[in-house]
């Protein structure tokens, strides 16, 4: 999850707020790594089996957690890492290498269901992101492996409007052949959404209650729908992003969450109804798309090691003792 969180894009979205694939419907946490004294892989796939978390995104095709994984059924999103990105889009024998590597030797104990070729990626970069999705693909064929759909995980800001969600546009070129590689596979989008960066930054504008899918006096009206929650409102303008980039793509939520403390907002009872109304919700889709949406929260631990503002280590279900942050219900 990066720091930043599009604040130009959410920013002109909430002054006007203020005036899914079929077949795969569950909820998986994201595994982050990067605190002190978290459980082995085998633990934690533990963790997630007697919790009732039936899916898994991991951010590096990490050995032990593959090993760990194999035989659980828990569906898993894995990530390209970003720094990775540009050799696989440079090499149709680099992504070859990298499906040998790290998804072929785990076949058939490991449930793979998506490839994220980077995570929010900006600037330059995003240049190679379609290119070495199309390469992935192309190995993943040679080596007759199906099922797998690879994507690319983004934020907000690849949208140039967003208010009201009607509104929703693509703003980058590399969105437009993003669009044209998943259509052409039917893969999802993958879309990280977070509907606490925009409350934080508006709350003036944004009554909490809206954010946290609680009965709330804030609605949007747009078009012939009533929005009753941010969240439904964020992903819904991407969606109109998808349908005037002309495809009728699903999404995936690749992650979704609410820090337990470091903010304004940030306590442990407002994640606790964030992330347990999330997964109550999302089985209904939104308003302009009412198939359930596969969705991962953010995340499994607490992570005192990452970068950032202080609500950046504090977005955890478990502390690393295993013990619940808040009880929660999958």
């Amino acid at each position: 999850m990066a720091y930043q969180r599009a604040a130009s894009v959410l920013a002109a979205m909430m002054v006007v707020f203020a005036s899914i694939p079929t077949g795969v419907q569950s909820t998986g946490v994201c595994y982050g790594v990067h605190g002190d004294g978290l459980p082995s892989a085998a633990d934690v796939v533990q963790l997630y089996k007697s919790n009732g978390i039936t899916a898994m995104r991991i951010y590096v095709p990490d050995v032990q957690t593959l090993l760990a994984l194999n035989g659980t059924n828990i569906g898993v999103l894995m990530d390209v890492a970003d720094e990775n990105v540009p050799r696989l889009a440079a090499s149709v024998s680099a992504a070859s290498d990298w499906v040998k590597i790290n998804i072929q030797r785990y076949l058939p104990g490991v449930s793979f269901r998506y490839i994220a070729v980077g995570n929010e990626i900006t600037g330059s970069a995003t240049q190679s992101i379609a290119p070495a999705m199309k390469n992935l693909n192309a190995a993943l064929s040679a080596a007759g492996i199906t099922g797998i759909k690879v994507s690319t995980a983004v934020r907000m800001d690849v949208l140039s409007a967003s208010s009201p969600p009607s509104f929703g546009r693509f703003k980058d070129g590399y969105m437009k052949d993003v669009v044209a590689v998943i259509n052409s596979t039917g893969a999802p989008l993958l879309l990280n959404v977070y509907p606490y960066f925009a409350y934080a930054g508006d709350t003036k504008n944004i009554d909490l209650d809206f954010a946290l899918f609680q009965p709330s006096s804030q609605v949007i009206r747009d078009d012939s729908f009533n929005y009753t929650n941010l969240f439904d409102a964020m992903v819904d303008a991407v969606y109109k992003g998808l349908m005037h980039a002309n495809t009728d793509a699903p999404i995936v939520i690749s992650e979704s969450g609410w820090p337990s403390d470091g903010g304004v907002g940030a306590s442990a009872d407002n994640a606790r109804t964030y992330n347990q109304n999330l997964i109550n919700h999302v089985g209904k889709g939104t308003p302009y798309r009412s198939q359930p949406l596969e969705t991962y929260v953010f995340s499994m631990f607490n992570e005192n090691r990452k970068p950032g503002a202080e609500t950046e280590k504090h977005f955890g279900l478990f502390n690393p003792d295993k013990s619940p942050v808040y009880p929660i219900k999958f």
